[in-house]
């Protein structure tokens, strides 16, 4: 019995990530194995489906995993290469509800890591502590028997589920970025089925990542995309993360068109097959969604940031649709529920194709004054704590309300603030909108003079 113990901080919020090689080793994913077997079998669940990201550690990973999962007397599927959402479509294709994802998302290359489904709950907080736990003390069945396995492609039952529920009104042309991520092992093969006439950027699956990381919140990982359609003849650009979950969406001029304000125009084309029904944003999203979703005949719902506590609120409210300013977006009228770029693209596609200037309809979508994300660097843990004490102490005479649900959102008659504790890495994330740029400043310069009591003043970036 190998003794090597995981590192506590690889346990994540919502899921297991590190490096791989120092933190996760082949001893310790083995372990990993070992604990989503044991808890998936305690829950009565035969079946696992495990896939895998196009990094390049991810194939030895996912081997390793699965050696760990068949210990315990648990059957596998082996989904092999795909997308994150392809890996949830089969939980559901399959009817297992249990599934593994082996990817490092949108980090570095040198990481990797491990989204969890069991008995069809995405496991966060308490559940993935309870999977280090059991490493910990080496709580783990053992089969009467070693588990099965099976491979199995998943991916062209995925392509025609969604394309036989897409239809668009007329052809389209769009560029697309893959960033070298797991999207391109069907982008283009979803969007030709569909009628649209692609222009591809970056769709060849490279885990060293050479052109741009494939993040598409950030935008310098969209100039790529800019350029292509400022020099060509597309009339809209796509742009996906490495495991293909999260979507970004770039105008005919450049504009990028965030998430939160993708998500105004979801939430119309929802409401108008699904009225009355809730729809979930998280508290870095845009305060246009309160007045726009009630407008057009819905219930609006702010929660905490996370695809999975997001997703633990859309099973509670029975909740048509959700997103996050990240770029997760999760449809759950037509669709699974889970956060899906690819099908959050083709609805993108299947809405515009209906207009003969989709940019114009983009652009038109309200807007405020707004920064990015902004972050302030800690040490791990402080940012918790911090925030923890400002919700206990702070004042905001100017304040119309105050959400603690995650952190600290200042609502204002002209705008919001936002300072939050991220639950992945050790940093304060900030947010402001306003409807002017004259407020912006003002709200931004109440949030300095808090935060000034308690960080330097180099160290907050505005």
């Amino acid at each position: 019995m190998n003794d090597e113990l995981p590192i506590k901080s690889t346990f994540k919020a919502y899921d297991i990530r590190g490096v791989v090689g120092s933190e996760l080793t082949t001893p310790i994913v083995k372990k990993i194995g070992q604990a989503i077997g044991t808890m998936a079998l305690s829950q009565n669940q035969k079946t696992i489906c495990v896939g895998y990201d196009g990094r390049l550690s991810s194939p030895t990973l996912s081997s390793t995993l699965i050696d760990g999962l068949l210990s315990t007397g648990i059957d596998v599927i082996n989904i092999g290469l795909c997308t994150t959402p392809m890996l949830y479509f089969s939980t559901f294709h399959q009817a297992t509800g249990t599934g593994v994802m082996v990817t490092g998302s949108h980090n570095p290359p040198e990481y990797n890591g491990f989204k969890i489904v069991v008995n069809e709950k995405t496991l966060f907080s308490d559940d993935i502590q309870t999977l280090y736990k059991a490493i910990l003390n080496s709580n783990y069945l053992e089969g009467k028997g070693k588990g099965k396995e099976r491979s199995l492609s998943i991916k062209s039952d995925y392509l025609d589920e969604i394309s036989n529920s897409i239809k668009l009104k007329r052809p389209m042309r769009v560029a697309i970025d893959c960033g070298n991520g797991a999207g391109g092992l069907c982008a283009e093969e979803l969007f030709k089925k569909l009628g649209v006439e692609t222009e591809p950027l970056f769709c060849d699956i490279d885990g060293n990542f050479p052109n741009h990381h494939p993040d598409p919140s950030n935008p310098k990982n969209l100039l790529d995309l800019k350029n292509a359609l400022k020099n060509g003849d597309s009339e809209l650009g796509l742009a996906f993360d490495g495991d293909a979950d999260r979507l970004g969406v770039v105008t005919k001029d450049g504009e990028i068109i965030f998430p939160d304000r993708q998500l105004l125009l979801f939430s119309e084309a929802v409401l108008k097959e699904c009225p009355q029904t809730s729809i979930i944003f998280d508290v870095k999203s845009t305060r246009h969604l309160f007045s726009w979703i009630k407008e057009k005949g819905g219930i609006p719902v702010i929660w905490k940031t996370g695809h999975s506590f997001i997703k633990q609120k859309m099973k509670e409210l029975n909740a048509s649709l959700a997103g996050e300013m990240s770029g997760h977006i999760f449809f759950n009228d037509r669709w699974y529920g889970f956060d899906d770029g690819l099908y959050a693209a083709a609805r993108l596609l299947e809405i515009l194709s209906e207009f003969d200037d989709p940019s114009k309809i983009l652009k038109a979508l309200p807007k405020g004054f707004s920064t990015p994300e902004l972050n302030i660097k800690l040490h791990e843990g402080e940012q918790h704590k911090l925030i923890a004490k400002l919700q206990e102490t702070v004042y905001f005479p100017d304040a119309i309300e105050i959400i603690k649900i995650d952190g600290l959102r200042v609502e204002y008659k002209e705008g919001f603030g936002l300072m939050r504790a991220s639950n992945t890495t050790p940093v304060i994330v900030l947010r402001f909108e306003a409807d002017t740029e004259k407020k912006l400043k003002e709200i931004q310069a109440e949030f300095k003079s808090i935060l000034e009591q308690h960080i330097s003043p180099e160290k907050i970036p505005f």
